[in-house]
C-alpha cells in the first residue's frame, strides 16, 4: 500500500513540526501536491502531532480526502482545508471539540456529515464554493457561532433550527448564489445579525420579520425575483434601509404585526382609517424631519480625489514574482485623519487589529499596513525576494534579514509558551505558520530599496504611524483574491470615518504630543470637520499596464445610512 511505504519517509515538513512541538502546521500549494499524489494521500505520521492548534491544508488538487484519524488533532483550534478537490469529510470531525474555525471552501464537497454539529466551540464555518445541496440539521447546537458562508453551492433551502435563538452569535449568514427559495420569518431570532447576504437565489418574497432584527445593518438581495417589484427595485439598488423600512411599513400597505386586525379597536380604526392615515403621515414627517437632523449631526463624509487630480500621485508596480506567492494588493492614501487628540492613534490602532482578526480571519485572507505618507520615498515595488535577501526594520526592531527575524520570533513564541504554560501565542507570533513552506517571501520597497511592508509578517519602523502623520499610506494584500483587498480596504475606510468623528465630536485634550509637534515646527491645527480625502493609487505591472486603482467608482458602496461618499 502506498500509504505504507510512504512511512519510510515522513515529509520534512511533518517531522519538523514533530521534533520541535510545533503548535501551528501549513503544507499548501505545488511541492505539498506533489507528495499527496506519490503518498496517495497525507503522510499519516500527520495525524500523531497531536499539539497542534492550527492546521492548514490547501491549493492541493490531489487531495480527495482526509482520514478518519484526524480525530487525534484533538487540540486543533483552526481546521483550514480550502482550494483543494475534497469529496467528503470525515464522520471523526465531530471529534475536535476545540475547533472554533473550519474552513472547507472551494472544494467538490456535495454534503457534510451531521457530526459538525457536534462542535460547540466552533465560531466560523466557511464551505463556500463546493456543491452542497443541503445543511446539516442541529447547527443550533453549535450556539457560539458567529459566521458560517454557504455562497456558492446548491443550496435550496436553510435548516430550520438556523434561525434558533440559541445562537444568539451569528452575526453573518453569507448564502448567496444557491437556489434558496424561501428566507425563514423567524430569522428575528437572531439578535447578533448584522450581515445577511442572500442574493442570487430563488427568493420571491422577504418576511417582515426581518425589519426585527435588532443589529441588521448590512442585507443583500440583489438577483432574486421577488413578487413585490417596487421591493426589488430597492434590493437591486443595495438600499438596506430603505428595504427595511420598507418591511417595517408591511409593504405596500399590507401592514405587519401591530397593523392586522385584533380584536374589536382595530375594526373602529378601520373606520376612521383616512383619519388615522392622515395623523401617520404628519407623524411620519415629523419623524423624517427629526431623523433628518439627527443624521446630519452624525454624518460622516469621505471625499475621493482621482488620481489625476493629484500631481504628486504616488503609484505601485507589481514584480511578476508575486502572482505565485502574494499576488494582491490594493492601496490608497487618507488625508484628514486627527491622531493627535487623547487616544485616538490607539483606537485606530485597536480598530486595525480587530479589522486583522474578525474580516482578515487572522490575517489568513488579507493583511493590512498602515505608514506615514511623508515617510515613504514614491514609486513603491511590490516585490517577492528570498528570506535570506530581503531586509527590514521590524516595528520596535533593529534592522534584520526576514529569516532570521522568522527564527527570533519561533524562539520567542516557543518561549512564551513554556513561560505561559499554554499552547497559544500572542503577536505576531500567531501569524509566522502563513509563511511555511514558501521560497520566497512578500515585500513593499520603496524607491531608495528599502522595504516598508513584510506581509502578513509585519511593517517597518522605518515608515510607522505616530501621532504627529498627517497623512496615511493604506495597503492591503492577500493571497485570495482582490475583491477581498477592496472589502477590507472598505472596511478600514469606513472605521476610520467613524474614529475621526468620535474624536472631532469629543474634542478631546492633547496631550504632551502637542508640545512635541508645535517644537518640530508642525502646531497641531484645529481641525474644523471630520472629513476624510481618499487619494486614489494606480498599482500596475512593471511594463505600466493598469492592475487596479482604489477606491474606483464600485468601491466604497456601504449602506452605512450617515456616510457620505463624494466623489
Amino acid at each position: 500500500m502506498a500509504l505504507e511505504n510512504s512511512s519510510l519517509n515522513v515529509w520534512p515538513e511533518i517531522e519538523k513540526a514533530e521534533k520541535e512541538n510545533r503548535r501551528e502546521l501549513v503544507l499548501q500549494g505545488s511541492t505539498i501536491d506533489k507528495k499527496i499524489q506519490s503518498d496517495g494521500g497525507i503522510h499519516p505520521r500527520l495525524y500523531s502531532l497531536a499539539l497542534l492548534n492550527y492546521l492548514e491544508i490547501s491549493q492541493c488538487p490531489s487531495l480527495h480526502e482526509i482520514n478518519e484519524n484526524i480525530r487525534h488533532l484533538s487540540h486543533l483550534q483552526s481546521l483550514i482545508l480550502c482550494r483543494n478537490k475534497l469529496t467528503s469529510v470525515p464522520q471523526s470531525i465531530g471529534d475536535l471539540k476545540a475547533i472554533k474555525v473550519l474552513d472547507l471552501s472551494v472544494n467538490q464537497l456535495q454534503a457534510l456529515p451531521e457530526e459538525i454539529c457536534a462542535l460547540s466551540e466552533l465560531n466560523t464555518l466557511n464551505v463556500s464554493c463546493n456543491s452542497i445541496t443541503a445543511l446539516p440539521d442541529g447547527l443550533s447546537r453549535c450556539v457560539k457561532l458567529a459566521s458560517i458562508n454557504v455562497s456558492k453551492n446548491a443550496v435550496s433551502r436553510l435548516p430550520e433550527d438556523l434561525w434558533s435563538s440559541s445562537l444568539e452569535l451569528l452575526s453573518s449568514i453569507i448564502a448567496s448564489e444557491n437556489a434558496i427559495e424561501e428566507l425563514s420569518s423567524e430569522v428575528h431570532k437572531l439578535t447578533a445579525l448584522k450581515v445577511l447576504d442572500l442574493s442570487s437565489n430563488k427568493l420571491q418574497e422577504l418576511p417582515s420579520e426581518l425589519a426585527d432584527c435588532p443589529k441588521l445593518k448590512e442585507i443583500h438581495f440583489k438577483g432574486n425575483k421577488l413578487k413585490d417589484k417596487r421591493l426589488e427595485k430597492m434590493v437591486n439598488g443595495c438600499q438596506t434601509k430603505s428595504v427595511l423600512d420598507y418591511l417595517r411599513a408591511g409593504g405596500r400597505g399590507k401592514g405587519k404585526g401591530k397593523g392586522k386586525q385584533q380584536d374589536g379597536e382595530v375594526n373602529e380604526k378601520v373606520d376612521s382609517g383616512r383619519n388615522v392615515s392622515k395623523k401617520k403621515s404628519a407623524a411620519k414627517q415629523k419623524g423624517k424631519k427629526e431623523a433628518g437632523e439627527v443624521d446630519e449631526l452624525n454624518q460622516m463624509v469621505v471625499r475621493v480625489l482621482h488620481v489625476s487630480e493629484a500631481p504628486t500621485a504616488v503609484t505601485v508596480k507589481v514584480s511578476p514574482g508575486a502572482k505565485d506567492v502574494r499576488p494582491y494588493i490594493v492601496c490608497c492614501i487618507v488625508k484628514g485623519m486627527n491622531l493627535r487628540q487623547g487616544n485616538a492613534l490607539k483606537r485606530f490602532l485597536a480598530a486595525q487589529t480587530k479589522l486583522h482578526d474578525e474580516i482578515c480571519a487572522k490575517r489568513t485572507t488579507a493583511t493590512i499596513a498602515t505608514h506615514d505618507l511623508s515617510l515613504l520615498k514614491a514609486p513603491l515595488l511590490y516585490d517577492v525576494r528570498p528570506p535570506d535577501t530581503l531586509k527590514i526594520v521590524p516595528l520596535g526592531r533593529k534592522e534584520i534579514k526576514a529569516a532570521e527575524l522568522l527564527r527570533h520570533l519561533q524562539q520567542e513564541a516557543d518561549e512564551q509558551r513554556k513561560q505561559k504554560k499554554r499552547q497559544n501565542v500572542s503577536g505576531l507570533h500567531k501569524y509566522l505558520q502563513l509563511l511555511d513552506g514558501k521560497n520566497l517571501y512578500p515585500c513593499l520597497v520603496d524607491a531608495e530599496d528599502h522595504v516598508i511592508s513584510f506581509p502578513p509578517i509585519t511593517n517597518s519602523d522605518r515608515t510607522k504611524i505616530k501621532k504627529t502623520t498627517r497623512e496615511l499610506f493604506l495597503e492591503v494584500t492577500s493571497s485570495t483574491s482582490l475583491q477581498i483587498c477592496k472589502d477590507v480596504m472598505d472596511a478600514l475606510i469606513i472605521k476610520m470615518a467613524e474614529l475621526n468623528k468620535l474624536t472631532f465630536d469629543h474634542k478631546e485634550d492633547v496631550g504632551s504630543d502637542e508640545e512635541t509637534d508645535t517644537i518640530s515646527g508642525h502646531p497641531v491645527e484645529d481641525l474644523t470637520s471630520p472629513e476624510l480625502t481618499i487619494l486614489q493609487v494606480k498599482v500596475m505591472d512593471v511594463e505600466g499596464n493598469l492592475k487596479v486603482v482604489y477606491p474606483s467608482k464600485t468601491d466604497l458602496m456601504s449602506d452605512i445610512s450617515n456616510l457620505t461618499v463624494i466623489r
